[in-house]
């Protein structure tokens, strides 16, 4: 039986790809539970409209990153930090939620935490490389300037 996903189920597939299955298992298991529709032709037809809907949608975002990764790539975001007196090490850490809030604050693109590659905090005052990836082929590297509040 044919049905299309209506969520992602482990070992099948993932939202809204069309799958072949058991037909007890369609009509026992994934249609009952909302995990899937049959595959009729008007339910293929909405599903067609909804795949080009979720392409466009895609290539606009994966445009947006693009767009953000030039304006990005080669820039310096510059944070303060608190140290103690003569000395580089700083009390707190600089996370990638603060860098993004400074590239948020400093050049007005928002990027999301989890798309900045920072291995571990920032713990002392310096330059540091840092690379932001948004999809695989589109990513950025920024410089990140750590100084001290003094």
């Amino acid at each position: 039986m044919r049905v299309i996903l209506t969520r992602d189920v482990p070992n099948l597939g993932k939202e809204g790809e069309l799958k072949n299955v058991a037909g007890g298992y369609a009509r026992n298991y994934l249609i009952p539970r909302g995990l899937a529709i049959p595959a009729t032709k008007g339910n293929l037809r909405t599903w067609q409209e909804h795949q080009k809907l979720m392409q466009a949608r895609a290539d606009r975002l994966r445009q947006q990153a693009k767009e953000a990764a030039e304006r990005l790539n080669g820039q310096t975001v510059t944070l303060r930090g608190k140290t103690a007196p003569n000395s580089t090490r700083l009390f707190g850490a600089i996370t990638a939620a603060d860098v993004a809030q400074a590239i948020q604050q400093q050049f007005g693109i928002k990027v999301d935490k989890r798309r900045i590659e920072l291995i571990d905090p920032i713990r002392t005052t310096g330059t540091y490389h840092v690379d932001i990836r948004w999809e695989p082929g589109v990513e950025a590297t920024i410089t990140v300037e750590v100084l001290s509040e003094e």
